[in-house]
């Protein structure tokens, strides 16, 4: 049987789109979903972060591919994670009963169990009272642009998608009557029909079916890509097979453990994976160090930074998503950061360090230097790289897609990739300083590497380029990366002189530094206005991306230049400055070509928390300022969204903008919260050793 329905996708928003911010985050570190308040899974690449989508809804509500499961009766629903976990609680609420799904994806409990298995694991079950679900699962393999054949065997209790051209999965399912069957209850059935949604743009069908559950009873549905017959399964790290237990009696039960790579589906198995992942993040999230007042937020962005982390390489994703808008109004700010930019490791290294995550802090640094050793000919290093380290990111344009709320175009793949962005170099050099600072020495053979780098930025400093909001527009002199250039030459003095490693051309480094810095202070200050400018070019115009220079040392937050900049990026936008609702902007679009589509995009949630880091290090000599950096703070942290992730950006509405979640915004939300955090607790304590 075919079925076709003639509902719009289920989602109760009147665009007929979930908003941004109503999602949660799973994955494996391997991968990540996006699971809708509404129960959906709104985005999942396969395998990997980069890899095409199987389900992008999100992105297009007819033919972007879903997995949907509902009740049939309206329903409120709720959502959380499982405290301390990367585990997904969906709630639905109604007098007649009360359903639940928990989303996630399985890790083995320690590392002493090599295991690991690629699935998408969605337990459905009914609490209270008695609840019938539907569900749909309907890929749309490569982007929505390849098609696929549909199998159903409902006595082998699985339907397979096959894709020649992407890749094959199968839905397989559990069926439990509880801990505690009632007498009288029939046991749940589970009977999966085909699901015709060619009209909406479709190529291959869905499947489609109607459960009941009693109280106590559950379904477990598993999506994954089906081993091949004898093979290990690689993901980029290497072989996985495993010893996996065969659970088909309890996970308390002693049986006994079988060699083989696709464990049978039982409830036991299933009980175990849970309890495992659930394990897995409790004793993560225990290496934590942070017991301030924010705690609960700073584990959250340190959970949320996890998922984003590609466990194969070290490597880091920029954000889960690609092309959500920055604009619901006018298109074109739409972008793919499911890759690993340079720019983001100083202060990913630091975060991680002051939560006590060394390992990760560690493994991040060896990808950086796998980086810097193999630099381009000219000695030049790219902005960003895939996960798997390659270079190679072409950008093209999606349009059979509809777009977040119609906002074209979607784009794949990143054309800033061969940016000239000459701050990378800072960022790159300050987090090797900090790791072999608070975390493992430096290598001499990294210190090399180091020195090469260094010398390379004494020969380039004086260029134009396109700097940190990676502008399409023409090549400036950008003062941001002025300023991480000059980083650059200073961690690299600091690494030789308080290491004592050899150094040839420390005079020759010194010198440039020194000459930067005056360059800096003499062409970058507005003197008239009264504000460092986002240019030597736009003197005029303010840029929240200055906001940096006391994070990294360039000038302490007291100095009267950056007070006067600071009093100037605090005015409301109407009156010349880039803030409103305690919310920063990067820079006035009005004032600025930036090339990149025009429209107006929302505040950025990295230079609100840089606005609320420098206020609290002024906070040292001036208290007020501290109190005021304590207010933005937790003002801001109402932004966050229901399950506490952030966006990159925030309308003036309060709605999340930009790719969701950010790696970003949660690094900068650490670095903030544990940097107020110390600046309160002592009127002279220094927030960081120099």
């Amino acid at each position: 049987m075919v079925v076709k329905p003639n509902r719009s996708g289920g989602a109760a928003y009147p665009s007929g789109y979930t908003d941004a911010g109503d999602h949660a985050l799973i994955g494996n570190m391997r991968t990540c979903a996006l699971v809708s308040i509404s129960g959906t899974i709104a985005q999942l690449c396969l395998p990997h972060f980069d890899s095409p989508s199987v389900f992008a809804r999100i992105l297009d509500k007819n033919k972007g591919g879903h997995f949907s499961i509902r009740t049939n009766i309206p329903t409120q629903s709720k959502q959380q994670y499982v405290p301390s976990t990367n585990v997904v609680n969906t709630k639905f609420l109604s007098e007649e009963g009360v359903g639940q799904i928990d989303d996630y994806m399985p890790l083995p409990a320690s590392k002493s169990d090599p295991t690991f298995l690629p699935w998408l694991i969605r337990h459905v079950t009914t609490i209270r009272g008695t609840l019938t679900f539907t569900v749909e699962c309907s890929p749309a393999f490569d982007y929505a642009r390849a098609s696929h054949d549909t199998k159903i065997d409902n006595k082998a209790q699985r339907a397979e998608f096959i894709c020649p051209q992407h890749l094959n999965l199968d839905l397989r399912w559990v069926i439990s009557e509880g801990d505690h069957p009632k007498d009288g209850v029939e046991p749940p059935k589970v009977e999966l029909d085909y699901l015709d949604l060619s009209e909406r743009g479709h190529k291959g069908l869905g499947v489609i079916a109607q459960f009941t559950l009693h109280e106590g009873q559950s379904v477990t549905f598993v999506l994954r890509e089906p081993p091949k017959q004898e093979t290990s399964e690689t993901s980029g790290e290497g072989s996985t097979r495993a010893n996996i237990p065969d659970f088909t009696k309890s996970h308390h039960g002693d049986t006994q453990a079988k060699s083989s790579y696709d464990p049978p589906l039982s409830q036991g198995l299933i009980d175990r994976l849970y309890h495992d992942t659930v394990a897995y993040w409790l004793g993560w999230l225990q290496k934590c160090t942070y017991k301030g007042r924010w705690r609960e937020n700073v584990q959250r962005a340190a959970l949320a930074l996890k998922l984003l982390t590609f466990a194969p390489t070290g490597a880091i994703v920029a954000a889960a998503t690609f092309s959500l808008p920055e604009d619901l109004h006018d298109a074109g700010r739409n972008w793919d950061y499911r890759y690993a930019w340079i720019r983001d490791a100083s202060f990913t290294v630091y975060a991680l360090l002051r939560l006590g995550f060394t390992e990760e802090a560690d493994q991040y640094v060896d990808w950086l230097s796998g980086l810097m050793k193999t630099k381009n000919k000219d000695g030049s290093l790219q902005i960003m790289y895939t996960i798997h380290g390659t270079k190679e990111i072409p950008e093209i344009t999606l349009d059979h897609l509809d777009g977040h709320k119609g906002q074209k175009p979607v784009r794949i793949g990143n054309g800033a990739a061969d940016h000239i962005q000459l701050d990378i170099y800072g960022e790159l050099l300050d987090a090797v300083y900090l790791a072999q600072k608070m975390g493992r020495p430096l290598a001499y053979d990294d210190w090399l590497q180091v020195r090469e780098i260094v010398d390379y930025v004494c020969e380039i400093w004086r260029n134009p380029d396109l700097s940190i909001w990676e502008v399409r527009g023409q090549m400036q002199h950008f003062l941001y990366s002025k300023v991480m250039c000059w980083v650059a030459l200073d961690r690299g003095l600091r690494l030789a002189d308080k290491r004592s490693l050899p150094c040839p051309n420390r005079n020759k480094w010194l010198a440039n530094r020194d000459e930067l810095y005056e360059q800096i202070m003499d062409q970058g200050y507005n003197k008239e206005k009264g504000f460092f400018s986002q240019s030597y070019e736009n003197k005029d115009v303010l840029d929240a991306a200055v906001l940096i220079m006391p994070l990294v040392f360039f000038m302490t937050a007291n100095d009267p230049r950056f007070q006067n900049t600071l009093n100037a990026i605090l005015k409301p936008k109407d009156r010349g400055g880039l803030t409103e609702n305690n919310l920063v902007y990067r820079y006035d679009t009005e004032k600025v070509d930036d090339g990149t589509g025009g429209g107006e995009e929302g505040s950025f949630s990295m230079v609100t928390l840089w606005l609320v880091e420098a206020l609290a290090r002024a906070g040292q000599f001036e208290p007020s300022q501290l109190s005021k950096a304590v207010t933005i703070l937790e003002d801001f942290l109402g932004y966050t969204n229901h399950v506490g992730l952030l966006s990159e950006e925030i309308s003036k509405g309060g709605e999340a903008l930009g790719n969701m979640a950010q790696a970003f915004s949660f690094v900068s939300l650490i670095s903030t919260c544990y940097n107020v955090d110390r600046a309160t607790q002592s009127k002279n304590f220094p927030l960081v050793d120099a």
